[in-house]
């Protein structure tokens, strides 16, 4: 009867976990919140310094997780020698005053780790995590002794202790999980869009130090509010950019955060004019480039980088025997940035040109209306056949119809390149939406000392779909074109070689001219008993596990 007794009563006990402290219930509930959040900002903190690759939140997510384990170790180690409400919400303080110094520090240690680790080449991988380590490490270990500190506290609080153990660390331990996703959406897809990466952590700070406070109950905790206030006022009204240009000579004349990158425009005066560049999170490339002398002068040579990759996608049909330009009349250019393909494209083929263009960053392509002269048919009636879509290139393929005469690919993001544009099944694709003489045209970056594995590793893969493929090594920017064209097109170095002797346009010309001429190697096709890499696949596609080898390699001086 007293067993009977004593398992009708564990309902009750159970019913009165969940009545009793609903504010330490919203306490474990909010430092999931702060939690999550604080993952979601680390990101974007490091993404003006290493970049948004998978490694880097590789980085993020896994020293995150170790914090959480020190965090849950050392949360209930002190709930059973200290169990008092008081010390969980003093803890919830020091973590709001410790969130509060990141934004004031993240930029002198960010900036430190990725110069001290330039000097050696091993790349953003083991920045990022030094940055983490120090900028995240004790307010995420602290908001983590929250849940475990909040079970010791309910049990205390229960006459059933132990035999509703697993009841409280199971709905607490739930609690915590529904807090941080929460927090994982309210940053990543509000509060960051909406306020910046600063504010939000301002917030997240303000957020948990007045939680703390709301439990204390003893204002002289106002203190560190303060001093989170005095933080955040400095460093707003001291910072006038989240960092200088990232190019050499560069003056910064535009930055923001989208929902995808850190961005930055600069401009750099050249011998041939002044140029505006956009330049993206670590700063390892420019993404897009516009020579502002064609405003005034409208030769499409003004248009031409010297050589840079975006030069060479209106060249790439010409391995096509007899290709006469007036064939060529359309171009679905996939990571097209501001615009700069697309602009030489117009101005060398003519203003009805057919170009879809595909980004995925709409704040990108504001920028390119903004800043780079890009007048697409959504703002201008210029070019009447040039559409922009703010959308995935792999998506945007598949759920759209049409053939093209050149599909261009470079949605690249230095130095690592999102697998699933790199495959056999994505290639299938492009191929199945290419006109019968029409080419796939890919820009493929080189490492240092001319480490030309990513562009082998992609000419195999396309090699896979496409009948043909040949590599032009560009005369700027150590880049290389591989270009993959829909069908046989026998020698097609001599082809290129007998349209460029019979070329009258004088910007294919010249390009066609540094194809044969200037590149590091000698324009060539791909052979596929040369390839040094199995093709990539949807299913395997190691593609970041290249690049990895390629940086840690050049650190280690092997070629």
């Amino acid at each position: 009867m007293e067993r009977e007794s004593a398992t009708q009563s564990i309902p009750a006990q159970r019913d009165v976990v969940v009545r009793s402290s609903r504010f330490l219930l919203l306490v474990v509930f909010f430092a999931g919140i702060g939690t999550l959040g604080i993952e979601m900002v680390a990101s974007r903190l490091l993404a003006p310094y290493f970049g948004t690759s998978q490694p880097i939140w590789a980085a993020v997510i896994g020293l995150t997780l170790v914090y959480l384990a020190i965090g849950y170790r050392l949360g209930g180690s002190l709930a059973d020698r200290r169990p008092d409400e008081r010390t969980l919400y003093q803890v919830i303080v020091w973590a709001g005053l410790l969130t509060g110094f990141i934004p004031l520090l993240s930029a002198p240690i960010l900036r430190f780790a990725q110069q001290a680790l330039a000097q050696f080449l091993v790349g953003g991988f083991l920045g990022a995590l030094f940055g983490v380590l120090v900028l995240f490490s004790l307010p995420v270990i602290l908001m983590a002794m929250v849940s475990p500190f909040a079970v010791r506290l309910q049990l205390k609080r229960v006459e059933a202790g132990v035999a509703v153990a697993g009841s409280v660390a199971g709905a607490l331990s739930a609690l915590s999980t529904v807090g941080s996703i929460v927090g994982t959406f309210l940053a990543a897809l509000y509060l960051i869009p909406a306020i910046g990466t600063t504010r939000t952590i301002y917030l997240i700070a303000v957020f948990l130090i007045i939680t703390g406070l709301l439990g204390l109950r003893d204002w002289r905790y106002l203190l560190p509010l303060l001093i989170v206030a005095g933080l955040f006022y400095y460093t707003t009204a001291t910072r006038d950019s989240i960092k200088s240009a990232d190019c050499l000579g560069c003056v910064l004349v535009a930055e923001e955060e989208s929902a995808y990158n850190y961005l930055q425009v600069a401009t750099r005066e050249t011998p041939r004019g002044m140029t505006v560049n956009l330049i993206m999170n670590e700063g390892q490339a420019i993404q897009s480039i516009r020579n502002t002398r064609f405003e005034e002068t409208g030769d499409p040579l003004d248009l031409l980088t010297g050589g840079g990759p975006w030069d060479y996608f209106a060249v790439a049909p010409y391995f096509v025997p007899d290709r006469d330009p007036s064939a060529v009349a359309s171009l679905a250019m996939l990571g097209s940035a501001t615009g700069t393909v697309p602009a030489q494209f117009l101005a060398t083929y003519g203003p009805r040109t057919r170009i879809d263009a595909v980004e995925i960053d709409p704040r990108i392509i504001a920028l390119g209306r903004e800043y780079f002269g890009m007048r697409d048919s959504a703002v201008a009636t210029d070019y009447p056949n040039y559409r922009v879509h703010a959308q995935d290139a792999r998506y945007w393929l598949t759920t759209n119809q049409g053939a093209y005469d050149v599909i261009g690919l470079d949605a690249y993001r230095q130095p690592y390149v999102p697998f699933h544009l790199t495959t056999v099944e994505f290639f299938e694709l492009v191929r199945s939406r290419l006109t019968p003489d029409g080419v796939a045209v890919v820009n493929a970056g080189k490492g240092v000392g001319g480490d030309d594995r990513l562009g082998q590793a992609l000419a195999s893969t396309m090699r896979e779909v496409f009948p043909q493929v040949f590599i032009i090594d560009t005369a700027g920017f150590a880049n290389q074109i591989v270009v993959g064209v829909n069908r046989p097109v026998g020698d097609g170095v001599a082809n290129f070689q007998a349209n460029y002797a019979r070329m009258q346009n004088p910007t294919l010309r010249a390009v066609m001219d540094w194809s044969l001429r200037l590149g590091s190697a000698p324009i060539r096709e791909f052979r596929i008993e040369t390839a040094r890499y199995a093709p990539f696949t949807d299913d395997r596609a190691p593609v970041e596990q290249l690049i990895d080898t390629l940086i840690f390699d050049a650190a280690l001086g092997k070629q």
